[in-house]
């Protein structure tokens, strides 16, 4: 199938390993020219020499609004409009609801909900003047189902949803979709650090997960390229899980 991404240039935030890498990699494979952002140049710069297409490193962190707000700017003049955003923020750290104090309910407000807010307000007026955009979230399936421990997740991925969905319908007829994928259970190194160990996360899948088994991440950035090309073109405002039919809910 052919997607239509060739030349696009896209912004993966979060993407020196896990879930934010291996979109990079399915855009790269797809044609598009990839900036990808992390806030370690070490990692980053590793992560793009791993990834066997061009790649783009640049650094900053999803915590850092002011930064944030410059990087489009920074990716435009590398590589030219910026056609996709992929906002990944990675997870807070896990407690319950009255575990985390307000020092870190205010860092993960920052990285999951303003961060999107100020990356989306710096691309948004460029698409809308090229009539065409691509942003897609890298959400969790806890905007569907609470996740027992992850309070911080659970509260602030719900509002980053409010702000996207009511985004999209503003810019809908501009040619710009905006959808969330709802994340579930991937064979990640922080899946393994929630588990202790990969093989623990493995066998909690497969006793828990309907297709009993983790995702592989190249399954995850397969599901995002396709949300950011011209095929998908009808679909916009969507939390879309990908989770092996672990959620229990309908809808």
């Amino acid at each position: 199938m052919e997607l239509g991404l060739e030349r696009r240039v896209a912004l993966v935030m979060g993407a020196s390993r896990g879930l934010g890498r291996a979109i990079a990699a399915a855009l790269a494979r797809e044609g598009a020219r990839v900036a990808i952002a992390s806030r370690s140049l070490e990692r980053i710069e590793e992560a793009a020499a791993g990834i066997d297409h061009d790649i783009w490193p640049f650094v900053a962190d999803t915590s850092d609004l002011d930064r944030l707000a410059e990087l489009p700017a920074e990716v435009e003049a590398t590589l030219g409009p910026l056609d996709v955003l992929v906002a990944n923020s990675g997870g807070p750290p896990p407690g319950g609801p009255l575990d985390q104090g307000v020092e870190e309910w205010d860092l993960s407000y920052r990285s999951l909900v303003l961060a999107p807010r100020v990356l989306a307000g710096a691309v948004v007026p460029g698409m809308r003047e090229r009539r065409w955009g691509r942003i897609v979230n890298v959400g969790s399936t806890s905007t569907r189902e609470p996740i027992t421990g992850l309070n911080l997740s659970n509260a602030n991925r719900m509002a980053t949803i409010g702000f996207l969905k009511t985004l999209s319908r503003e810019v809908a007829a501009d040619g710009i979709i905006v959808n969330t994928v709802a994340t579930g259970r991937f064979a990640t190194d922080r899946l393994a650090s929630n588990y202790g160990s990969m093989e623990a996360a493995e066998a909690a899948a497969r006793e828990e997960v309907p297709a009993r088994r983790l995702g592989r991440p190249e399954e995850y950035g397969d599901l995002v390229a396709f949300l950011c090309s011209e095929r998908a073109a009808y679909i916009t405002g969507a939390v879309i899980p990908i989770d092996g039919g672990h959620l229990q809910t309908a809808f």
